[in-house]
């Protein structure tokens, strides 16, 4: 019977048994040493020509505090207290500022490219472009096209002024005392993680369970009927109204996609190094991604269809362009509920 207990061959079992602290102290430790090579990139790009690099370190880098801050939120008991009660809120900070900037350029050419799609303009202010067919085809194209480029280059004024002021704000971060202080902790973390004295033999499996709890609740609660219409009028009604406050319909969904990936994340803790795919669960995630990306964009649009003694052409292109977006909004919670439906099936 001994021989079969350490029997290479049975991993399932053996699985089961090992899943304890130590996985979550393994976890972090990992992602700490791809934050720090992330850093190391960051600073070795930062002064050469290679923005695309840049970047891709950039997003390293938010990638790997996101994951420690959401592991120190879902399993907290395992952890010292007081170190992890300091250290969520900071990855927090430079997972947040980090960012913005690549928000706004996402935002900008979702924004733009959706304008070409629509007027069938270039995609870029101040280019002529191949028109996909002649742009007065029908009267809706043709007052359209007449207000497009106007509100492109308003839109790109906006957000590139955006973009650049999140792009200082991310220097000055990098460069500040708070963030060398979280560096030198990450540092700390990636050779040593402070586990609570009883973790390393208590089972983080209840934690994760919590948090899929707390996911399950929220999907539950999500207005799912209303979701389901090819279009919600209300959306078009709130955004280009002066309020300009997030639409309330969208609130739910980005709590979901919150705590979609803190329940991604714990079951990485758990299923450990070279676990398989799970595609439902990344499709949803996307979805919800997408799904935010879509409401912010409508939010920018009918932000500059604000903008005063703006041209009638120009307000009137935005606030197509705001219910095409909003129209994006319904087909990504569409998506969604497909995607989970096949998580909710093959769930064990």
């Amino acid at each position: 019977m001994a021989q079969q207990h350490l029997d290479p061959t049975d991993p399932p079992a053996t699985a089961v048994m090992a899943v304890t602290g130590e996985a979550l102290g393994a976890y972090l430790s990992a992602r700490a040493t791809e934050f720090l090579r992330a850093l190391r990139l960051h600073r070795e790009t930062g002064a050469a020509a290679g923005a695309h690099e840049s970047a891709d370190a950039a997003r390293a880098l938010r990638r790997a505090a996101r994951r420690i801050s959401g592991s120190l939120h879902t399993f907290r008991p395992f952890l010292d207290t007081d170190w992890s009660e300091e250290m969520r809120p900071e990855l927090a900070w430079l997972s947040g500022t980090l960012a913005m900037e690549h928000a706004y350029e996402a935002r900008l050419e979702r924004l733009l490219l959706a304008l070409h799609r629509l007027s069938g303009s270039s995609p870029f202010p101040g280019q002529s472009g191949e028109r996909t067919g002649p742009a007065t085809g029908t009267p809706e194209r043709g007052n359209l096209t007449v207000g497009a480029a106007k509100a492109g280059a308003l839109l790109e004024r906006q957000l590139t002024l955006a973009r650049t002021r999140a792009h200082s704000t991310a220097l000055q971060a990098l460069g500040s005392s708070r963030f060398h202080a979280v560096a030198d902790k990450v540092a700390l973390l990636a050779s040593e993680v402070p586990l609570a004295p009883a973790a390393a033999a208590t089972d983080p499996r209840p934690q994760a369970a919590a948090a899929e709890e707390r996911l399950l609740a929220a999907i539950a609660a999500l207005p799912l009927v209303t979701a389901g219409l090819p279009y919600n009028a209300e959306a078009l009604i709130h955004g280009l109204s002066p309020d300009p406050s997030p639409h309330p319909q969208d609130g739910p969904w980005h709590q979901v996609r919150l705590l979609l990936r803190l329940h991604r994340y714990a079951r990485e803790v758990l299923d450990g190094p070279g676990a398989p795919v799970d595609v439902p669960l990344l499709t949803a995630g996307q979805a919800l991604n997408r799904h935010r990306d879509a409401s912010e964009a409508a939010a920018a649009a009918a932000q500059a269809a604000r903008t005063p003694r703006i041209a009638p052409a120009t307000a009137y292109a935005l606030g197509v362009l705001h219910a095409d977006q909003r129209h994006e909004v319904e087909a990504a919670r569409y998506t969604f509920q497909q995607s989970w439906q096949q998580e909710a099936v093959g769930a064990p």
